[in-house]
């Protein structure tokens, strides 16, 4: 009688859990496929001379003589959306939140192979920054013009709109501009430290000279750059971003004359008195609350201890109002679930939120705490609960089985508003494409986008989950550089998070 072969008892574990694993994750979400599409996003928005290993190839090199008007070479950086304009402050929070999600997670990001994209993607935005000031107290905070660019629908590689450059000085100062930037050369000094400690010391030079400058001469940089009025305006004024630039300089250095300034001006610039239930390019004090409370455990002054507290009370004040807990005051939701702050742009609300709450729930549980929200207990676990609730409705857990992140998923928009998007690519076609023959030609077209702006965070649904798909839908269909940055680190915290709970399941 011939005996059948068994295979060993291992083998059979080990082939049982990758089946397991491979049909769980064909349900679930593939936040490793998300993370690496966001990465991309970043490249689509880039200005300037492309490098040689640029992924998204229907772009090219675009805004050349960006600064040649003013002598200053101000080629790079990133266009906020799907317009051409270079608006500092956006592109500023960009670059703090994807340095931040890297400081965080990125162990996650390295594990899904995509540590050198989330590094490229801060390094193309700190290089232009870096060209952007070019003296202690000046920063150019645009180029080009919000009005003429408006009036054209061009691919980037054919721009005939004004790229003039506006600064910020001494006699004309933007506190605001000038902290934020310093917050992200600051965040990204962390960032780089290990890996090109020479970069990350030439980013924080440039941090403490331009927060020395914003908090020397102090005032609103839409009030010095009034062409931005209409686009970014700085509602918050910059009371907020010193106290956030404070926070990342302190991180940065370790230097406690940074953490004196964030305890010092507290109560003056509104750190402790504000509660917010909105986090964003505009209003950073729910980040700055968060931040702040995070460092309890290592302040050792009382004053220092008391304060912090307050800081930690504002933070759980926004927390709380994420989960629904507080009297009154709760951010409104979806029928479908979906965090909504107001109808132009949601998904930046969303997106950052996420990010806060993944951090905080990682701090709580670190720490071994939960948080109280009106005298009710509310565990770290359902903060990320939350989290992922919020990713998981914007890659199609919502009623409309949409992905709102471009290219994500068998659904999702592809008739995004974005000039680049909408028209046959520059190496595709390089005939001329002139300022409103865009618009006859391609704005107007029913088609779907000749090409995928792949990881774009859309502006996203109504507050009934109502969402169409229309390049002049622009409250719902534009993308921002701001919506997809807080992604980065959740998605690769959710992709470690999703093959853990698998592995443990099993």
């Amino acid at each position: 009688m011939e005996m059948k072969k068994q295979l060993p008892h291992c083998l059979v574990f080990t082939i049982s859990l990758l089946l397991v694993i491979i049909w769980t994750k064909a349900q679930a979400p593939d936040y490793a496929d998300a993370l690496t599409k966001s990465l991309l996003y970043f490249e689509a928005q880039r200005s300037g001379r492309l490098p040689y290993n640029q992924r998204v190839t229907w772009r090219d090199h675009s805004g050349l003589t960006d600064g040649l008007e003013q002598g200053v070479d101000l080629v790079g950086g990133y266009h906020d959306a799907g317009d051409h304009v270079k608006f500092g402050l956006p592109m500023a929070f960009t670059v703090t939140m994807l340095s931040w999600g890297v400081i965080e997670y990125g162990e996650e990001i390295a594990r899904a192979r995509e540590y050198e994209h989330a590094l490229e993607a801060i390094k193309w935005g700190t290089d232009y920054f870096i060209k952007a000031h070019t003296s202690p107290n000046v920063l150019w905070a645009e180029v080009g013009d919000g009005d003429t660019d408006h009036y054209c629908w061009q691919r980037p590689e054919d721009m005939t709109t004004s790229r003039q450059a506006h600064k910020i000085d001494e006699k004309n100062p933007g506190s605001d501009l000038a902290g934020e930037t310093a917050a992200a050369m600051a965040a990204a000094s962390i960032v780089f430290k290990e890996t090109n400690p020479h970069y990350s010391h030439l980013l924080l030079h440039h941090a403490q000279q331009l927060f020395e400058f914003g908090d020397k001469f102090r005032g609103q940089y839409d009030s010095s750059v009034g062409v931005v009025k209409s686009y970014y305006a700085s509602v918050s004024g910059y009371k907020d971003e010193l106290l956030w630039a404070a926070l990342w300089l302190y991180k940065a250095t370790d230097n406690e004359v940074y953490l004196d300034y964030v305890i010092n001006n507290a109560g003056n610039f509104g750190g402790i008195g504000w509660s917010i239930s909105e986090f964003s390019w505009d209003v950073k004090y729910a980040g700055i609350q968060i931040i702040a409370a995070m460092l309890l455990p290592e302040v050792k002054h009382k004053k220092q201890k008391e304060i912090i507290e307050q800081y930690r009370s504002k933070a759980e004040f926004y927390i709380c109002s994420c989960m629904s807990k507080n009297n009154g005051t709760n951010i409104e939701r979806t029928p479908g679930g979906l965090l909504f702050i107001r109808q132009w742009n949601n998904m930046q609300y969303v997106s950052s939120a996420a990010f806060l709450l993944t951090v905080y729930s990682d701090f709580l549980s670190n720490t071994n705490q939960n948080l109280s929200c009106h005298g009710i207990t509310v565990t770290p676990e359902e903060l990320f609960a939350l989290a992922k609730s919020q990713v998981d409705y914007i890659l199609g857990s919502n009623p409309k089985n949409m992905s709102y992140l471009v290219g994500y998923g068998s659904r999702y928009p592809t008739k995004v508003h974005h000039r680049g998007a909408s028209i046959v690519s520059y190496r595709v076609n390089k005939g001329f494409i002139g300022c409103t023959q865009g618009y006859d030609d391609w704005y107007s077209h029913s088609e779907p986008n000749p090409n995928v702006v792949t990881g774009a965070l859309v502006g996203g649904p109504d507050r009934e989950d109502n969402f169409r798909d229309d390049r002049g839908n622009y409250m719902q269909t534009e993308a921002c550089t701001y919506n997809t940055a807080p992604l980065v680190g959740i998605f690769a915290k959710l992709n470690q998070f999703s093959d853990l709970r698998l592995i443990a399941s099993y």
